[in-house]
């Protein structure tokens, strides 16, 4: 009986095998449920949030705590902190997704070229990344976003640029091990350029490190996105993202808590679906992982 289980379970191809182990991962049901949830919200906000995002109540119930009528109480201007925080879903989300993107865009060419060529390709194209990562990122984000002005879209070049020497490093190692594999070294002696050989065997193998990396590091860009707004580099401050909300929190920190609770519990709820996303995903495309489904 065992022999048979164990054969069915080897003769399933990999992706089938990858999805069960994702599909029983608890990490993946919690984590997926937290990122769907705010995907929802970010998708449907305009329709279901409790009051408009212009709406103001009157003056006598400016910063106010949470009450029945808003259950996170009022901002400055008197508008429902739970309305902006289901709104700030919205660039907060986009603006992890908008800058791993560059981050991708850019550090995978130039981890490929210097994991397929190697020699002084890869050592100075390596050096280059070794500088990057010899600053803290947060200077580097602060210095880019700083030149290029305060703004939303500053900050998400700045999170995306600070990212870039991560996926780097991680195309790299995967290509330095899959260029010296069989058929890309069949390929190489039949004379395929090296560009049909990136192209076709050797970018498919990232596309599993490349998608962990990238559900993990979405929420640490979530994070370093509202930890820049914060610091005043996201520009307009009305604007309802999670970050700006904290900057207008702290002001009033002495009287009303709970201004910071609804956009900080946001970016905390956030990042952590995505870490569990990420590390159920990890554990799903590992091949060594198979021997638990025997």
């Amino acid at each position: 009986m065992d022999t048979t289980a164990n054969s069915d379970a080897d003769s399933r191809p990999p992706a089938s095998r990858s999805w069960q182990r994702f599909r029983r991962s608890p990490s993946a049901w919690i984590g997926g449920g937290i990122v769907a949830v705010f995907v929802v919200i970010a998708w449907l906000a305009p329709w279901i949030t409790p009051y408009s995002i212009r709406q103001t109540s009157s003056a006598d119930r400016i910063a106010e705590p949470p009450s029945r009528e808003h259950l996170l109480g009022t901002d400055q201007l008197g508008k429902d902190v739970l309305t902006r925080v289901m709104y700030g879903s919205r660039l907060s989300l986009l603006a992890g997704v908008i800058s791993i993107s560059l981050a991708i865009a850019l550090g995978t060419p130039i981890g490929a070229v210097a994991g397929y060529f190697g020699g002084r390709v890869d050592s100075l194209l390596m050096r280059g990344i070794d500088v990057a990562l010899a600053f803290p990122s947060v200077l580097i984000a602060l210095l880019v976003a700083a030149s290029l002005g305060a703004s939303w879209w500053a900050v998400v070049i700045a999170v995306g640029l600070i990212n870039v020497p991560v996926f780097a490093r991680q195309v790299r190692a995967t290509v330095l091990t899959v260029a010296q594999l069989d058929h890309v070294l069949a390929s190489r002696a039949f004379g395929a350029t090296w560009w049909h050989i990136v192209w076709r065997q050797i970018l498919p193998s990232l596309t599993s490190p490349l998608t962990v990396l990238a559900s993990l590091s979405l929420g640490t860009a979530i994070l370093e996105v509202a930890g820049l707004s914060f610091l005043g580099l996201g520009g307009d401050l009305t604007v309802a993202e999670w970050g700006a909300m904290l900057t207008i929190a702290k002001t009033y920190w002495s009287s009303n808590v709970w201004l910071a609770l609804g956009p900080g519990l946001a970016i905390s709820l956030s990042v952590l679906g995505f870490n569990l996303l990420g590390d159920a995903l990890r554990d799903a495309l590992d091949p060594r992982s198979d021997a638990s489904l025997l």
